[in-house]
């Protein structure tokens, strides 16, 4: 179950908000008891990339061994 300030993985890519599959989320809403989620993506420096309203289906739960990893944002 995914819960509000849990770290999601993104399943597919967004191009319209510059992320890609894999990019992490954090929860900062829940709708419907899971069914969407508001999903808030930042960059290493803190400030907020994007924040989108995704399906059940557009986010995964972040595994415990996982290793995160990095990639430079593409110009806007």
């Amino acid at each position: 179950m995914i819960r509000e300030l849990d770290s999601v993985v993104l399943c597919r890519d967004l191009p319209e908000h510059g992320l890609k599959q894999g990019d992490i989320g954090a929860i900062v809403h829940s709708y419907k008891e899971g069914e969407a989620f508001e999903v808030e993506f930042i960059a290493g420096h803190g400030h907020t990339v994007a924040l989108a309203t995704l399906k059940r289906q557009d986010v995964r739960p972040m595994e415990d061994r996982k290793i995160l990893h990095v990639r430079k944002l593409e110009a806007e």
